[in-house]
């Protein structure tokens, strides 16, 4: 990772196993994580590969999501599943909420 930055917030993940992950670059003074959003952060492992950790923003703190020790070179692909399946969740999370707070509304009228 450059000087100054504290990770990449992933932006999109491709359908595709092989297709890419969209992120930018977090400033080191950025707030937290807003919520259901993955920041990744990778910085090269001790003897080989690439140390990578993810991690995910809930309502109040950020918590880790998962960690890839020592990951090869193509890492982007070895992240790539869970990364694209924690997004299809908090995606689904999010609008069950939606749902029921409508639902709660409706309810007391």
């Amino acid at each position: 990772m450059p000087d100054g930055v504290r990770g990449a917030l992933v932006q999109r993940v491709s359908a595709r196993s092989d297709g890419p992950l969209d992120v930018t670059c977090l400033a080191t003074e950025t707030p937290r994580l807003p919520l259901g959003r993955i920041r990744l952060h990778w910085k090269p492992a001790s003897l080989a590969g690439w140390d990578i950790t993810a991690h995910l923003g809930l309502a109040t703190t950020e918590v880790l999501l998962a960690s890839w020790p020592a990951a090869p070179d193509d890492w982007p692909r070895l992240v790539h599943l869970t990364v694209h399946e924690m997004l299809g969740l908090c995606a689904t999370l999010a609008v069950a909420t939606t749902a029921l707070d409508l639902s709660n509304r409706l309810s007391e009228v």
